[in-house]
């Protein structure tokens, strides 16, 4: 059996930026009020015709150069997104051919919300492990501000748009130590997008709708129990984890998932702050903000962990 490791990273976030004093210019909000809540202070929106693979597409090049590999070393492809292009064909194969890749290797879209990245990370490292495919590029990518409301005060605040990815590649030693994903469909009216289409027409609100606090109290309980089991299974605490990667959704739940695991904020990874949350895309987007910032080094430890609607959630332990 393989072992699989993070050979590169990169990222992509449109170039649109709007603050929360626009948005308070528009709705009924303010910018400490949109601090207090979730920590954040702008997000990143697409233009127009700026669509999810296009994001996606300008991440992976940045991470293909990093690496020096050329689109057809590739082996598989992976898009983990909640705002596909169009219905089909997947976003994934849309990428593929944007980059230039021809060599027919597998390409397919996941659909996990938040948690998007991880259980796509989760799949790519299994297959890797397997021996089915040696080298992958798992992407995090979203235009959130499609399904937004913007009259919604309560969740318009919340989302923006980007991309990021990682390579992964086949190794003689564990680079990724451990992957756990959970999910609990009893949750699912919580936070959803319920819009359906049928019959040319779209039956139901197609925008986020959400619970806040109700999503705030199972987000705690589950991101911190998931990154205890995987840790746990190794004979490992959170004083072991040099970097904590956390999907970037609420600085509060960042802030207490730390406090129930000892690690400390000065360990833990927030782009929040500058992103706002872009579900699939949050994890990875941190991620290679803190490599090319110079903060994460090679082989040190880095537990990433999201959570989305379903809800699904899950962890990832890896020595990057």
């Amino acid at each position: 059996m393989s072992f699989c490791r993070i050979v590169a990273t990169g990222s992509y976030l449109p170039a649109r930026v709007v603050t929360n004093a626009e948005l308070a210019s528009r709705i009924d909000t303010s910018d400490d009020w949109i601090r207090s809540r979730s920590g954040i202070a702008q997000r990143h929106i697409a233009e127009a015709g700026e669509r999810t693979s296009d994001l996606a597409v300008r991440a992976a090049r940045a991470a293909l150069e990093t690496a020096a590999w050329d689109p057809d070393a590739l082996d598989l492809v992976i898009v983990a997104t909640t705002t596909p292009d169009m219905t089909f064909p997947s976003t994934a194969c849309i990428v593929q051919a944007g980059l230039g890749l021809t060599n027919g290797c597998p390409a397919f879209d996941l659909q996990a919300v938040c948690s998007g990245f991880i259980y796509a990370f989760a799949t790519a490292d299994a297959m890797i492990r397997c021996g089915s495919v040696r080298r992958a590029l798992v992407i995090g990518a979203e235009t959130l501000s499609r399904i937004v409301d913007w009259s919604d005060r309560g969740t318009c605040v919340l989302f923006g748009d980007g991309a990021g990815c990682v390579l992964l590649e086949a190794a003689s030693e564990p680079g990724v130590v451990a992957c756990r994903l959970h999910a609990d469909g009893r949750h699912a009216a919580i936070l959803k997008a319920p819009g359906v289409l049928d019959a040319g027409a779209i039956h139901g609100r197609p925008f986020i709708e959400m619970d806040g606090q109700a999503v705030f109290r199972f987000a705690v309980e589950a991101l911190a129990e998931t990154a205890l089991e995987t840790l746990e299974a190794h004979g490992l605490s959170g004083s072991d984890i040099d970097w904590m990667v956390p999907h970037q959704a609420n600085i509060r739940i960042i802030q207490s998932t730390a406090k129930r695991l000892r690690i400390p904020m000065e360990r833990v990874v927030t782009t929040v702050e500058e992103h706002g949350n872009t579900s699939a895309a949050s994890i990875p987007l941190a991620l290679d903000v803190a490599i090319r910032d110079g903060r994460i080094q090679r082989g040190q430890m880095l537990l990433m962990e999201g959570i989305g609607a379903g809800f699904a959630w899950g962890s990832a332990l890896v020595r990057y």
